[in-house]
């Protein structure tokens, strides 16, 4: 047997231990700045007013002494927790619709990682708001939470179906009000047109009665010389 020469693997493992610890301590600080960095990125969605009026509701608080006034009923925190999980549908719509175009633009490079750690970061906050809706939501009613966003959803689809007919109409009627303005032009048009004929066709007639006036004059001059030379 042949005898182990530690002392010849210490520098070897003194090597490994700083290296890993090296690479520990750089992984620690990267991501403890790239989760600075993040926190300073503009957020993607602006503030969620319906979340706060929410909360705000929630958090009220009687009034006391002679101005007391009543708790928030269970009716008003459904109504503006319903009003909330409408524009959760909203928000992660817009995120689901976005992600495949912010990868696609990512990897070609048109893009820079910040928009991406921004993307990210909305679509992470959206998983947590939905988890706390259903959460609230079954703390108001038993067993709402596996609805509410069912119910979110169609009030959502309502709303949006209500704002493209509404957008159509508004589009029929300037439509509608530019085929008015170009018929009454076509016709102002078309009038002119009609007097300018018939302007030509007057001028037109005047001539041709001057011309056989003078034909008609000519004609009788010459029947009376004739009628002269025939007496002589």
């Amino acid at each position: 047997m042949f005898g182990v020469n530690w002392w010849g693997l210490v520098l070897p493992f003194a090597y490994l231990a700083v290296l890993v610890g090296s690479l520990i301590t750089f992984s620690s600080m990267y991501r403890k700045r790239i989760a600075a960095k993040s926190a300073n990125l503009a957020p993607w969605f602006p503030p969620h007013l319906q979340r706060n009026i929410y909360l705000s509701l929630l958090h009220l608080e009687p009034g006391e002494g002679k101005e007391k006034s009543p708790a928030v009923s269970d009716s008003i925190l459904r109504a503006a927790l319903l009003r909330r999980a409408v524009e959760d549908i909203r928000r992660i719509i817009e995120v689901r619709t976005a992600k495949q175009a912010c990868s696609t633009l990512l990897q070609r490079g048109s893009i820079g990682d910040d928009l991406w750690q921004r993307f990210l970061r909305a679509e992470k906050e959206m998983e947590e708001e939905l988890r706390d809706v259903v959460m609230e939501a079954n703390a108001l009613a038993p067993n709402w939470g596996q609805t509410i966003f069912q119910s979110a959803n169609e009030i959502a689809a309502g709303t949006t179906f209500r704002t493209r007919l509404d957008e159509i109409q508004a589009q029929t009627d300037s439509e509608k009000a530019w085929w008015e303005k170009r018929r009454a032009s076509i016709q102002s048009e078309f009038m002119k047109e009609i007097d300018t004929e018939a302007n030509s066709t007057g001028k037109a007639s005047k001539v041709v009665s001057d011309e056989d006036a003078v034909l008609v004059e000519t004609a009788n001059n010459t029947g009376s010389l004739r009628k002269k030379k025939a007496k002589k």
